[in-house]
């Protein structure tokens, strides 16, 4: 039976992430992942973009990688909020908060390619590509898990196995973490498109009836655009021609990027809020949309997940450098949940509270709403507490996020 230190099933963003993080230790690493990242099926690298706060574009640094990504990065240097048919608005500006930008939109395949570029330098890691979990017992001292690759299936011991396979994990139900689910009734269109002038890295945030509207600048000029509509809204919007799709999107966000003039293609994505019950159980630990899958609204689920898997390699190879012969990863791994709880609870609690506060239609509250906004505006104090949030909201922050190596 072979044997790894760690083993990690999923090698999206997050899972990839974590397994560049442990090159720097000792540990010996399997991931696994069932569609290889430069296929066009994969869907972690495809199209769509994210938004990296400040605290992410420090971790790519330290882990040497944020270099490929940079010039394929669009600069967040302000960013516009409004509420639909009202007249509250707030604005942030990156230079009046001291600094460069607030983040930058990088599209996930650039993400993907310097990911896997990287790893497939890393001595220490071994990439079961393409390779699925088909099941996982966990043992007081080590997790099973059954391996499906090249039309065999094989078992494998890992003293730790970390979920970074997204909100439908497998290795969390075969953990059996239960997931507490609820769906927002809305599905996001995310469409790449241009205006008839080029983004001036102004990212918009507007709160309409149906859902949120983002539109952010990327690379080149033009827009990434993520509208939340309820379904049957979504079919309708997709069905249409690039002319008329243009329009609509027009009479929802205004006329403050200019008149639509190309729309890329429209895919569509059913938005829930999924949270693990817990993050660890006996050697598994979840990290990412494993242990959390937020609403798109202020682009935090890939920051938060980023932070889950840059603090569990420091931890990790805080005892994969150890001489001790049986490392206490039960301790370690409860440690970690604790750590990351109070980011979890803050992240998680920002993002559903912005869906639902903007999304209720109960008398009055807009006006409240409104109010809001506009004293946002008009309070320094709050304009640099919501400018730090990409660094997270409370907790430990990782060595990588501060520049600093591992250990």
């Amino acid at each position: 039976m072979e044997e790894f230190d760690v083993v990690i099933v999923g090698g999206g963003m997050v899972g990839a992430s974590f397994a560049l993080a442990l090159r720097a230790t000792r540990a010996r690493v399997l991931l696994i992942e069932s569609v290889p990242a430069d296929s066009a099926s994969q869907p972690s690298f495809d199209e769509r973009t994210t938004a990296i706060g400040n605290g992410s574009r420090q971790i790519f640094e330290s882990l040497g990688v944020w270099a490929d990504m940079a010039r394929e990065a669009a600069p967040i240097r302000s960013i516009h909020v409004s509420d639909a048919g009202r007249f509250g608005v707030a604005r942030l500006d990156a230079q009046e908060q001291g600094v460069q930008a607030f983040g930058y939109v990088v599209p996930n395949r650039v993400i993907g390619r310097a990911l896997w570029q990287a790893l497939r330098g890393a001595q220490n890691v071994t990439l079961a590509v393409p390779a699925q979990l088909k099941s996982a017992t966990l043992r007081e001292d080590c997790v099973l898990l059954d391996v499906a690759a090249a039309g065999e299936t094989r078992r494998l011991r890992a003293s730790v196995a970390v979920a970074a396979d997204g909100a439908g994990s497998v290795l969390r139900a075969s953990a059996g973490i239960d997931a507490d689910v609820e769906d927002y009734e809305q599905v996001a269109i995310v469409v790449n498109a241009s205006t008839e002038r080029p983004n001036t890295g102004e990212a918009f945030e507007r709160f309409t009836p149906s859902g949120p509207l983002a539109v952010l600048p990327v690379a080149g000029g033009g827009y990434t655009v993520v509208w939340a509509v309820r379904p049957d809204r979504a079919a309708q919007l997709v069905s249409l021609d690039e002319t008329a799709f243009a329009a609509e999107l027009l009479a929802a966000f205004g006329w403050r990027a200019g008149r639509w003039t190309k729309v890329g293609r429209r895919n569509t994505y059913p938005l829930v809020l999924s949270r693990a019950a817990e993050t660890v159980s006996g050697r598994v630990v979840l990290i990412g949309n494993a242990a959390q899958a937020l609403h798109p609204v202020a682009g935090q689920g890939f920051n938060l997940g980023l932070r889950d898997a840059a603090t569990l390699a420091e931890m990790l190879a805080s005892v994969a450098h150890s001489t001790n012969e049986a490392p206490d990863y039960t301790e370690l791994l409860a440690k970690f949940a604790a750590w990351r709880a109070e980011d979890r609870r803050g992240v998680t609690r920002f993002t559903d509270g912005l869906v639902k506060l903007f999304g209720s239609d109960l008398p009055g509250l807009g006006l409240v709403r409104n109010f809001g906004l506009l004293m946002f505006d008009l309070s320094p104090a709050a304009k640099r507490a919501l400018s730090r949030v990409s660094w997270g909201f409370a907790g430990r922050m990782p060595r990588l996020a501060r520049g600093l190596p591992l250990e």
